[in-house]
């Protein structure tokens, strides 16, 4: 559980990448509130900058609330790539956890959407009731956190029905699984520092591909649960949208990441100066 809740934040429910116009500058900084039926598990911090050749993105999250008195567990995660011919191109990503138990680090280098090396500590042991992972997995596919970087291609508005309309391909270095979004509708939003405003809400539905081990319980359930949604809102002077709200139903009552503070500017005349999102 303790795995899942930092993993949940630093991935920020993963939605994807498309074609996309003329893209501007713009920069975000927002922390996130990660919570079960109304409990506080966790909190989270998101940093991106992007410019119309590359971006770079940096997340870091810890437990807290009623968890916090049995688990320490934080992580950080960071991603960077190229923007070529309107399209995110990946190029790294790392991610650190680490709890009273354990900890676990994974990176990867990747060339032309495919993941070229990886590392995973500790590794993936195979089992019978585990899918394997074979080289298509590793094709065709976004890093966790590029993935949560969606950008709309055109020149209408971002914030429409359109932004929902994909299916991503994500490689995490321990899996390979499909998201599928749908529209649902449009809802203002607000966070207590920053943004106020329109955000587009995408349904998702979760297709494991390999890596994982499909008669486990939480695997079925993700499968077949149909009350998953993520909330994106636009990045200033971009045609990027990122999450501002995700929910999950569970068995034990609805898991949200929900934005507290989202304050995004365009970066137009200004040099960007790549920075790490700090422990929240």
């Amino acid at each position: 559980m303790h795995r899942f809740c930092v993993s949940a934040v630093l991935a920020l429910a993963g939605v994807g990448t498309l074609a996309t116009g003329a893209l501007a500058d713009g920069r975000l900084e927002a922390r996130y509130k990660l919570s079960l039926a109304g409990l506080e598990l966790g909190r989270a911090a998101f940093v991106l900058e992007v410019d119309d050749k590359a971006y770079t993105a940096s997340g870091s999250a810890r437990l807290t609330g009623v968890v916090q008195a049995v688990s320490s567990a934080k992580g950080t995660a960071g991603a960077r790539g190229q923007i070529e011919r309107g399209l995110l191109a990946p190029r790294a990503f790392a991610m650190e956890a680490e709890s009273d138990r354990k900890s676990e680090a994974i990176r990867m280098v990747m060339s032309g959407s495919a993941v070229t090396e990886a590392n995973v500590v500790p590794p993936v042991m195979p089992t019978p009731d585990r899918i394997p992972l074979t080289d298509k997995d590793k094709k065709g596919v976004l890093d966790p956190m590029s993935a949560a970087l969606i950008l709309v291609p055109g020149a209408e508005e971002p914030l429409s029905a359109k932004a929902c309309e994909r299916t991503l391909s994500i490689f995490d270095g321990r899996q390979r699984y499909d998201l599928t979004l749908s529209f649902e509708r449009m809802e203002d939003v607000k966070a207590e520092k920053g943004y106020a405003g329109p955000s587009v809400v995408c349904r998702i539905s979760y297709r494991p591909v390999a890596g994982h081990k499909p008669n486990r319980v939480g695997v079925k359930y993700m499968m077949n649960n149909k009350e998953i949604y993520v909330w994106l809102a636009p990045v200033a002077g971009t045609r990027m949208l990122v999450p501002f709200r995700a929910a999950v139903t569970t068995a034990i009552g609805v898991a949200e990441l929900e934005a507290q503070s989202f304050v995004t500017e365009p970066m137009v005349g200004k040099r960007a100066t790549p920075t790490r999102a700090a422990i929240p």
